[in-house]
Protein backbone atom coordinates (compact mmCIF):
# COMPACT_ATOMS: atom_id res chain seq x y z
CA UNK A 1 0.00 0.00 0.00
CA UNK A 2 1.49 3.63 -0.39
CA UNK A 3 1.98 5.80 2.38
CA UNK A 4 -0.01 9.26 2.66
CA UNK A 5 1.21 10.62 5.69
CA UNK A 6 3.20 10.38 8.83
CA UNK A 7 0.19 10.03 11.19
CA UNK A 8 -3.80 9.58 11.84
CA UNK A 9 -5.89 10.07 14.65
CA UNK A 10 -9.26 8.31 15.27
CA UNK A 11 -11.26 9.05 17.88
CA UNK A 12 -12.98 6.36 19.86
CA UNK A 13 -12.32 2.73 20.13
CA UNK A 14 -15.37 1.07 19.94
CA UNK A 15 -16.20 -1.48 16.92
CA UNK A 16 -16.56 1.50 14.52
CA UNK A 17 -13.07 3.04 15.28
CA UNK A 18 -11.21 -0.10 15.57
CA UNK A 19 -12.25 -0.90 11.81
CA UNK A 20 -11.48 2.48 10.77
CA UNK A 21 -8.34 2.51 12.53
CA UNK A 22 -7.63 -0.77 10.61
CA UNK A 23 -8.43 0.72 7.19
CA UNK A 24 -6.22 3.48 8.22
CA UNK A 25 -2.87 1.40 8.74
CA UNK A 26 -2.22 0.39 5.34
CA UNK A 27 -1.86 4.13 4.22
CA UNK A 28 -0.17 5.75 7.47
CA UNK A 29 3.33 4.80 9.17
CA UNK A 30 1.35 5.58 12.57
CA UNK A 31 -2.65 5.24 13.32
CA UNK A 32 -3.57 6.18 17.15
CA UNK A 33 -6.93 5.18 18.35
CA UNK A 34 -7.73 8.36 21.32
CA UNK A 35 -10.37 6.13 23.98
CA UNK A 36 -11.98 8.10 26.90
CA UNK A 37 -12.15 4.68 28.44
CA UNK A 38 -10.07 2.28 30.47
CA UNK A 39 -9.05 -0.81 28.08
CA UNK A 40 -10.67 -4.04 30.70
CA UNK A 41 -8.35 -6.64 31.63
CA UNK A 42 -11.19 -9.00 30.61
CA UNK A 43 -13.70 -8.99 28.02
CA UNK A 44 -16.19 -7.92 30.06
CA UNK A 45 -18.66 -4.75 29.45
CA UNK A 46 -17.30 -1.07 29.80
CA UNK A 47 -19.03 2.43 30.61
CA UNK A 48 -18.21 3.64 27.04
CA UNK A 49 -20.71 0.93 25.32
CA UNK A 50 -23.70 1.06 26.96
CA UNK A 51 -24.99 -1.39 24.79
CA UNK A 52 -22.53 -4.24 25.65
CA UNK A 53 -24.02 -5.88 27.93
CA UNK A 54 -27.44 -6.46 25.48
CA UNK A 55 -28.06 -8.63 22.50
CA UNK A 56 -25.58 -7.99 19.72
CA UNK A 57 -25.94 -9.23 15.82
CA UNK A 58 -22.57 -9.46 13.92
CA UNK A 59 -24.41 -10.22 10.38
CA UNK A 60 -23.49 -12.55 8.04
CA UNK A 61 -21.98 -9.79 6.31
CA UNK A 62 -19.84 -8.02 9.14
CA UNK A 63 -18.14 -11.67 10.12
CA UNK A 64 -17.27 -11.65 6.56
CA UNK A 65 -15.50 -8.35 6.30
CA UNK A 66 -13.95 -8.87 9.71
CA UNK A 67 -12.58 -11.91 8.07
CA UNK A 68 -11.44 -9.57 5.31
CA UNK A 69 -9.57 -7.05 7.19
CA UNK A 70 -8.19 -9.86 10.66
CA UNK A 71 -7.90 -13.26 8.96
CA UNK A 72 -8.85 -16.35 11.44
CA UNK A 73 -10.81 -13.81 13.86
CA UNK A 74 -13.58 -15.89 13.57
CA UNK A 75 -12.24 -18.96 14.21
CA UNK A 76 -10.30 -16.97 16.92
CA UNK A 77 -13.35 -15.66 18.88
CA UNK A 78 -14.31 -19.57 18.57
CA UNK A 79 -11.79 -20.96 19.98
CA UNK A 80 -10.22 -19.00 22.22
CA UNK A 81 -13.18 -17.62 24.10
CA UNK A 82 -16.02 -20.26 22.86
CA UNK A 83 -18.21 -18.13 20.19
CA UNK A 84 -20.00 -20.09 17.66
CA UNK A 85 -20.17 -20.29 13.76
CA UNK A 86 -23.48 -21.00 12.08
CA UNK A 87 -25.84 -21.00 9.82
CA UNK A 88 -27.93 -18.08 9.73
CA UNK A 89 -30.73 -19.61 7.82
CA UNK A 90 -31.09 -22.79 9.13
CA UNK A 91 -29.48 -22.70 12.80
CA UNK A 92 -31.62 -20.16 13.65
CA UNK A 93 -35.73 -19.78 13.99
CA UNK A 94 -36.69 -16.28 12.26
CA UNK A 95 -40.04 -15.13 13.08
CA UNK A 96 -41.64 -12.25 11.00
CA UNK A 97 -45.28 -11.18 10.34
CA UNK A 98 -45.79 -14.07 12.87
CA UNK A 99 -45.20 -16.72 10.54
CA UNK A 100 -42.21 -18.84 10.89
CA UNK A 101 -39.82 -19.09 8.07
CA UNK A 102 -38.79 -22.07 6.45
CA UNK A 103 -35.00 -23.11 7.24
CA UNK A 104 -32.65 -24.42 4.89
CA UNK A 105 -29.07 -24.46 4.12
CA UNK A 106 -27.36 -22.02 3.31
CA UNK A 107 -23.21 -19.96 2.43
CA UNK A 108 -25.17 -17.35 5.48
CA UNK A 109 -22.40 -17.69 8.19
CA UNK A 110 -23.14 -16.13 11.28
CA UNK A 111 -20.47 -15.33 14.67
CA UNK A 112 -22.27 -15.36 17.68
CA UNK A 113 -20.59 -13.94 20.35
CA UNK A 114 -20.88 -10.92 23.11
CA UNK A 115 -19.81 -7.52 22.21
CA UNK A 116 -17.39 -7.49 24.74
CA UNK A 117 -15.76 -10.41 23.21
CA UNK A 118 -16.41 -9.53 19.28
CA UNK A 119 -14.70 -5.75 20.67
CA UNK A 120 -12.43 -7.65 22.84
CA UNK A 121 -10.58 -10.30 20.36
CA UNK A 122 -10.88 -6.89 17.19
CA UNK A 123 -8.94 -4.68 19.65
CA UNK A 124 -5.94 -7.37 20.07
CA UNK A 125 -5.83 -8.15 16.75
CA UNK A 126 -5.95 -4.08 15.67
CA UNK A 127 -3.05 -3.27 18.08
CA UNK A 128 -0.86 -6.18 17.39
CA UNK A 129 -0.22 -4.27 14.41
CA UNK A 130 3.22 -2.74 14.80
CA UNK A 131 2.00 0.89 13.32
CA UNK A 132 -1.10 1.10 15.57
CA UNK A 133 -1.04 2.26 19.13
CA UNK A 134 -4.26 3.36 21.49
CA UNK A 135 -4.04 5.68 23.98
CA UNK A 136 -6.72 5.29 27.27
CA UNK A 137 -8.19 7.30 29.78
CA UNK A 138 -8.20 10.17 26.48
CA UNK A 139 -11.08 13.04 26.34
CA UNK A 140 -10.70 14.76 22.93
CA UNK A 141 -11.20 18.74 23.76
CA UNK A 142 -11.49 19.43 19.54
CA UNK A 143 -9.96 19.98 16.59
CA UNK A 144 -6.88 21.87 15.68
CA UNK A 145 -6.49 23.91 12.41
CA UNK A 146 -4.28 25.35 10.42
CA UNK A 147 -4.88 30.04 10.13
CA UNK A 148 -7.54 29.14 7.41
CA UNK A 149 -9.29 26.98 9.28
CA UNK A 150 -9.40 24.89 5.82
CA UNK A 151 -7.66 21.62 7.02
CA UNK A 152 -7.33 19.55 10.45
CA UNK A 153 -3.97 19.65 11.40
CA UNK A 154 -4.77 17.81 15.15
CA UNK A 155 -6.58 17.10 18.07
CA UNK A 156 -6.47 18.80 21.72
CA UNK A 157 -6.52 16.08 24.21
CA UNK A 158 -6.78 15.82 27.85
CA UNK A 159 -5.58 12.33 28.91
CA UNK A 160 -5.90 11.27 32.79
CA UNK A 161 -3.33 12.58 34.90
CA UNK A 162 -1.86 15.51 32.23
CA UNK A 163 -2.26 18.81 31.26
CA UNK A 164 -4.12 19.44 27.83
CA UNK A 165 -1.72 18.73 24.89
CA UNK A 166 -2.12 18.61 20.62
CA UNK A 167 -1.56 15.96 19.31
CA UNK A 168 -0.43 16.67 15.26
CA UNK A 169 -1.84 14.48 12.68
CA UNK A 170 -2.21 14.33 8.69
CA UNK A 171 -6.07 12.92 8.96
CA UNK A 172 -8.55 12.63 11.85
CA UNK A 173 -11.78 10.12 11.89
CA UNK A 174 -14.07 10.75 14.36
CA UNK A 175 -15.53 7.35 15.29
CA UNK A 176 -16.41 8.47 18.54
CA UNK A 177 -20.70 7.41 18.07
CA UNK A 178 -23.41 8.62 18.21
CA UNK A 179 -22.90 11.27 20.87
CA UNK A 180 -19.99 12.61 18.27
CA UNK A 181 -18.92 16.59 18.83
CA UNK A 182 -18.63 16.74 15.03
CA UNK A 183 -21.41 19.05 14.41
CA UNK A 184 -20.76 21.47 17.49
CA UNK A 185 -17.00 21.23 16.11
CA UNK A 186 -17.62 22.53 12.58
CA UNK A 187 -20.14 24.79 13.55
CA UNK A 188 -17.18 26.29 15.92
CA UNK A 189 -14.88 26.60 12.64
CA UNK A 190 -17.44 28.35 10.85
CA UNK A 191 -18.79 25.60 8.95
CA UNK A 192 -22.36 24.43 8.46
CA UNK A 193 -23.60 21.68 10.43
CA UNK A 194 -24.85 18.45 8.44
CA UNK A 195 -28.58 17.87 8.44
CA UNK A 196 -29.83 15.61 10.85
CA UNK A 197 -32.79 12.85 10.11
CA UNK A 198 -34.51 11.38 13.06
CA UNK A 199 -37.35 8.63 13.24
CA UNK A 200 -38.81 8.37 16.91
CA UNK A 201 -39.16 4.80 17.67
CA UNK A 202 -38.87 4.95 21.41
CA UNK A 203 -37.40 1.60 21.90
CA UNK A 204 -36.95 -0.23 24.86
CA UNK A 205 -35.76 -3.58 26.09
CA UNK A 206 -34.83 -5.58 28.93
CA UNK A 207 -32.06 -8.45 28.67
CA UNK A 208 -30.89 -10.98 31.09
CA UNK A 209 -28.46 -14.13 30.12
CA UNK A 210 -29.39 -18.22 31.38
CA UNK A 211 -27.25 -21.32 31.16
CA UNK A 212 -28.21 -22.79 27.96
CA UNK A 213 -28.75 -26.37 27.82
CA UNK A 214 -28.23 -28.54 24.48
CA UNK A 215 -31.64 -29.27 24.42
CA UNK A 216 -32.95 -25.78 24.48
CA UNK A 217 -34.50 -24.51 21.13
CA UNK A 218 -34.19 -28.24 20.19
CA UNK A 219 -30.42 -27.86 19.22
CA UNK A 220 -31.08 -24.35 17.53
CA UNK A 221 -28.12 -21.86 18.18
CA UNK A 222 -31.49 -19.01 18.45
CA UNK A 223 -34.78 -17.65 18.17
CA UNK A 224 -35.41 -13.68 16.54
CA UNK A 225 -38.90 -12.45 16.83
CA UNK A 226 -39.53 -9.60 14.73
CA UNK A 227 -42.07 -7.05 16.38
CA UNK A 228 -45.52 -7.25 14.44
CA UNK A 229 -49.39 -6.32 15.09
CA UNK A 230 -51.42 -6.15 17.28
CA UNK A 231 -48.51 -5.75 19.75
CA UNK A 232 -45.39 -4.82 17.95
CA UNK A 233 -43.16 -6.69 20.49
CA UNK A 234 -39.45 -8.11 19.60
CA UNK A 235 -38.16 -11.45 21.16
CA UNK A 236 -34.30 -12.63 20.28
CA UNK A 237 -32.51 -15.24 22.10
CA UNK A 238 -29.10 -16.10 20.96
CA UNK A 239 -26.40 -18.85 22.34
CA UNK A 240 -23.12 -17.22 23.50
CA UNK A 241 -19.60 -17.98 24.98
CA UNK A 242 -19.51 -19.70 28.21
CA UNK A 243 -23.32 -22.21 26.74
CA UNK A 244 -25.03 -18.96 27.70
CA UNK A 245 -28.10 -17.55 26.16
CA UNK A 246 -28.54 -13.86 25.98
CA UNK A 247 -32.35 -12.35 25.46
CA UNK A 248 -33.74 -9.68 25.15
CA UNK A 249 -37.53 -8.71 24.89
CA UNK A 250 -38.73 -4.82 24.18
CA UNK A 251 -41.26 -2.97 22.03
CA UNK A 252 -42.01 0.48 20.68
CA UNK A 253 -42.86 3.76 22.03
CA UNK A 254 -42.61 2.96 25.96
CA UNK A 255 -43.71 -0.77 26.54
CA UNK A 256 -41.17 -2.10 28.21
CA UNK A 257 -40.72 -5.50 29.70
CA UNK A 258 -40.56 -5.79 33.02
CA UNK A 259 -37.58 -6.10 35.37
CA UNK A 260 -38.85 -9.35 37.68
CA UNK A 261 -38.91 -12.71 36.39
CA UNK A 262 -43.00 -13.40 36.66
CA UNK A 263 -43.64 -9.79 34.49
CA UNK A 264 -40.21 -10.89 32.05
CA UNK A 265 -42.55 -14.31 31.59
CA UNK A 266 -45.69 -13.15 31.23
CA UNK A 267 -44.21 -10.35 28.51
CA UNK A 268 -42.50 -13.24 26.45
CA UNK A 269 -46.10 -14.99 26.16
CA UNK A 270 -47.15 -12.36 24.42
CA UNK A 271 -44.70 -13.25 21.66
CA UNK A 272 -46.26 -15.15 18.24
CA UNK A 273 -44.29 -18.09 19.74
CA UNK A 274 -43.91 -19.68 23.36
CA UNK A 275 -40.19 -21.16 22.48
CA UNK A 276 -38.35 -18.33 23.90
CA UNK A 277 -41.05 -17.92 27.06
CA UNK A 278 -40.09 -21.96 27.79
CA UNK A 279 -36.70 -21.89 27.70
CA UNK A 280 -36.30 -18.79 29.83
CA UNK A 281 -38.96 -20.39 32.46
CA UNK A 282 -36.73 -23.50 33.52
CA UNK A 283 -33.67 -21.83 32.69
CA UNK A 284 -30.95 -21.46 35.42
CA UNK A 285 -30.63 -16.96 35.22
CA UNK A 286 -26.53 -16.04 34.96
CA UNK A 287 -27.21 -12.44 34.85
CA UNK A 288 -29.27 -9.30 36.80
CA UNK A 289 -31.85 -7.88 34.49
CA UNK A 290 -30.33 -5.12 32.84
CA UNK A 291 -32.70 -2.13 30.85
CA UNK A 292 -31.66 -0.40 27.32
CA UNK A 293 -33.41 2.78 26.05
CA UNK A 294 -33.18 4.02 22.61
CA UNK A 295 -35.24 6.83 21.51
CA UNK A 296 -34.72 7.74 17.59
CA UNK A 297 -32.78 6.17 14.68
CA UNK A 298 -30.49 9.29 13.66
CA UNK A 299 -29.23 9.74 10.42
CA UNK A 300 -26.79 12.91 10.02
CA UNK A 301 -26.31 13.72 6.01
CA UNK A 302 -22.69 14.84 6.01
CA UNK A 303 -22.71 13.77 1.82
CA UNK A 304 -24.81 17.52 1.71
CA UNK A 305 -22.44 19.90 3.10
CA UNK A 306 -21.12 21.97 0.09
CA UNK A 307 -18.02 22.67 2.29
CA UNK A 308 -15.68 20.19 4.76
CA UNK A 309 -12.38 21.41 6.12
CA UNK A 310 -9.92 19.14 4.81
CA UNK A 311 -8.15 16.04 6.40
CA UNK A 312 -11.19 15.32 8.69
CA UNK A 313 -13.76 12.47 8.28
CA UNK A 314 -17.11 11.16 10.16
CA UNK A 315 -17.47 7.78 10.71
CA UNK A 316 -19.83 4.44 11.72
CA UNK A 317 -22.51 5.76 14.42
CA UNK A 318 -21.18 9.35 14.20
CA UNK A 319 -22.67 9.48 10.93
CA UNK A 320 -25.82 7.31 11.23
CA UNK A 321 -27.19 4.88 13.95
CA UNK A 322 -29.60 2.45 13.60
CA UNK A 323 -32.91 1.14 15.57
CA UNK A 324 -30.68 -1.41 17.39
CA UNK A 325 -33.30 -4.59 16.86
CA UNK A 326 -32.06 -4.63 13.24
CA UNK A 327 -28.35 -5.35 14.28
CA UNK A 328 -26.75 -3.89 11.61
CA UNK A 329 -24.37 -1.16 13.39
CA UNK A 330 -21.18 -3.28 13.13
CA UNK A 331 -21.70 -4.92 9.89
CA UNK A 332 -22.52 -1.08 8.37
CA UNK A 333 -19.41 0.27 10.19
CA UNK A 334 -16.96 -2.89 9.00
CA UNK A 335 -18.85 -1.97 5.33
CA UNK A 336 -17.89 1.59 5.98
CA UNK A 337 -14.31 0.83 6.56
CA UNK A 338 -14.19 -0.97 3.29
CA UNK A 339 -15.21 2.00 1.75
CA UNK A 340 -12.79 4.19 3.36
CA UNK A 341 -10.12 1.51 2.55
CA UNK A 342 -10.90 2.21 -1.38
CA UNK A 343 -10.87 6.13 -1.01
CA UNK A 344 -7.67 5.93 0.58
CA UNK A 345 -6.12 3.82 -2.05
CA UNK A 346 -8.04 5.59 -5.51
CA UNK A 347 -6.70 8.84 -4.06
CA UNK A 348 -6.17 11.36 -1.27
CA UNK A 349 -7.70 13.78 -2.73
CA UNK A 350 -11.11 15.60 -2.11
CA UNK A 351 -10.97 12.67 0.30
CA UNK A 352 -14.51 13.96 2.68
CA UNK A 353 -16.73 14.41 -0.06
CA UNK A 354 -15.61 10.98 -2.15
CA UNK A 355 -15.54 9.07 1.20
CA UNK A 356 -19.16 10.80 2.59
CA UNK A 357 -20.90 10.13 -0.81
CA UNK A 358 -19.80 6.11 -0.95
CA UNK A 359 -20.73 5.98 3.13
CA UNK A 360 -24.51 7.10 2.17
CA UNK A 361 -24.69 4.77 -0.42
CA UNK A 362 -23.07 1.95 2.36
CA UNK A 363 -26.31 3.45 4.65
CA UNK A 364 -28.85 3.54 2.26
CA UNK A 365 -29.87 0.05 2.07
CA UNK A 366 -29.87 -0.61 5.99
CA UNK A 367 -31.57 2.45 6.64
CA UNK A 368 -34.34 2.21 4.24
CA UNK A 369 -34.40 -1.42 5.56
CA UNK A 370 -34.72 -0.51 9.10
CA UNK A 371 -37.00 3.04 9.05
CA UNK A 372 -39.38 1.43 6.43
CA UNK A 373 -40.26 -1.50 8.66
CA UNK A 374 -40.31 0.42 11.74
CA UNK A 375 -43.06 2.67 9.63
CA UNK A 376 -45.12 0.10 9.40
CA UNK A 377 -45.78 0.21 13.45
CA UNK A 378 -48.89 2.80 12.92
CA UNK A 379 -48.05 5.07 15.71
CA UNK A 380 -44.05 5.64 14.20
CA UNK A 381 -44.28 8.91 12.90
CA UNK A 382 -42.66 9.18 9.25
CA UNK A 383 -43.70 10.13 5.57
CA UNK A 384 -45.02 6.62 4.09
CA UNK A 385 -44.92 6.66 0.07
CA UNK A 386 -46.85 4.46 -1.96
CA UNK A 387 -43.40 2.96 -3.18
CA UNK A 388 -42.91 1.74 0.63
CA UNK A 389 -46.28 0.61 1.15
CA UNK A 390 -46.03 -1.51 -1.71
CA UNK A 391 -42.45 -2.49 -0.42
CA UNK A 392 -44.32 -3.72 2.69
CA UNK A 393 -47.22 -5.44 1.47
CA UNK A 394 -45.06 -7.25 -1.09
CA UNK A 395 -42.33 -8.38 2.17
CA UNK A 396 -45.74 -9.70 4.20
CA UNK A 397 -46.44 -11.58 1.01
CA UNK A 398 -43.18 -13.08 0.52
CA UNK A 399 -43.22 -14.36 4.30
CA UNK A 400 -46.37 -16.20 4.11
CA UNK A 401 -44.56 -17.94 1.30
CA UNK A 402 -41.45 -18.35 2.62
CA UNK A 403 -43.21 -20.38 5.47
CA UNK A 404 -42.89 -23.52 3.45
CA UNK A 405 -40.31 -21.69 0.68
CA UNK A 406 -35.96 -22.43 2.46
CA UNK A 407 -35.28 -20.09 -0.73
CA UNK A 408 -37.41 -17.49 -0.20
CA UNK A 409 -35.95 -17.27 3.14
CA UNK A 410 -32.68 -17.69 2.66
CA UNK A 411 -33.34 -14.94 -0.05
CA UNK A 412 -34.44 -12.32 2.59
CA UNK A 413 -32.06 -13.18 4.97
CA UNK A 414 -29.47 -12.53 2.38
CA UNK A 415 -31.24 -9.31 2.27
CA UNK A 416 -31.38 -8.48 6.17
CA UNK A 417 -27.98 -9.72 6.51
CA UNK A 418 -26.81 -7.03 3.91
CA UNK A 419 -25.18 -9.66 1.26
CA UNK A 420 -27.96 -8.76 -1.65
CA UNK A 421 -29.04 -5.48 -1.99
CA UNK A 422 -33.10 -5.71 -1.26
CA UNK A 423 -34.34 -5.06 -4.79
CA UNK A 424 -33.18 -8.59 -6.00
CA UNK A 425 -36.07 -9.77 -3.92
CA UNK A 426 -37.95 -7.75 -6.89
CA UNK A 427 -36.52 -10.23 -9.60
CA UNK A 428 -39.20 -12.02 -11.90
CA UNK A 429 -37.59 -15.23 -9.89
CA UNK A 430 -38.63 -14.30 -6.70
CA UNK A 431 -41.50 -12.72 -7.51
CA UNK A 432 -43.05 -16.04 -9.06
CA UNK A 433 -42.08 -17.85 -5.99
CA UNK A 434 -43.79 -15.18 -4.04
CA UNK A 435 -46.85 -15.40 -5.79
CA UNK A 436 -47.21 -18.92 -6.20
CA UNK A 437 -46.31 -19.23 -2.30
CA UNK A 438 -48.49 -17.01 -0.77
CA UNK A 439 -51.72 -18.41 -2.07
CA UNK A 440 -51.62 -21.30 0.30
CA UNK A 441 -52.20 -20.82 4.17
CA UNK A 442 -49.13 -19.84 6.48
CA UNK A 443 -47.21 -21.85 8.33
CA UNK A 444 -47.98 -20.01 11.92
CA UNK A 445 -45.64 -19.24 14.60
CA UNK A 446 -47.61 -21.13 17.43
CA UNK A 447 -50.56 -23.12 17.86
CA UNK A 448 -53.93 -21.80 18.27
CA UNK A 449 -54.25 -23.94 21.31
CA UNK A 450 -51.36 -22.07 23.15
CA UNK A 451 -52.79 -18.91 21.48
CA UNK A 452 -55.97 -19.12 23.41
CA UNK A 453 -53.81 -19.89 27.02
CA UNK A 454 -51.18 -16.58 26.76
CA UNK A 455 -52.25 -13.55 29.09
CA UNK A 456 -53.21 -10.13 28.34
CA UNK A 457 -51.29 -7.76 29.01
Amino acid sequence: MKNLGEHAIVIGASMGGLLAARALSDFYTTVTVLERDAFPAADIPRKGVPQGRHTHGLLARGSAVLEEFFPGYNNEVVAQSGGLLGDVANDVTWIGRNVTLANGKSDLIGLLASRPVLEGHLRRRLLGLPNVRAIENCVVRGLVTDRARKSVTGVRIRVEGRLEETVNADLVVDASGRGSNSAAWLEALGYQAPINEKVEVGIGYMTRTYRRRPTDLDGKLGMVVAGNAPNWRNGVMLAQENDSWIVSAGGFLGDDAPDNDQGFLAYLATLPTMEIHDVVASAEPLSDFRRYRYDSSLRRRYEKLTCFPGNYLVFGDAICSFNPVYGQGMTVAAQEALTLQQCLRASPNDLARRFFKAAAKVVDIPWDIAVGNDLRHPQVMGARPPMLRFINWYIGRLHLAATRDSTLATAFLKAINLTITPPSLLSPAIAWRVWRGSQRPAVSASLPAIEATRPTM
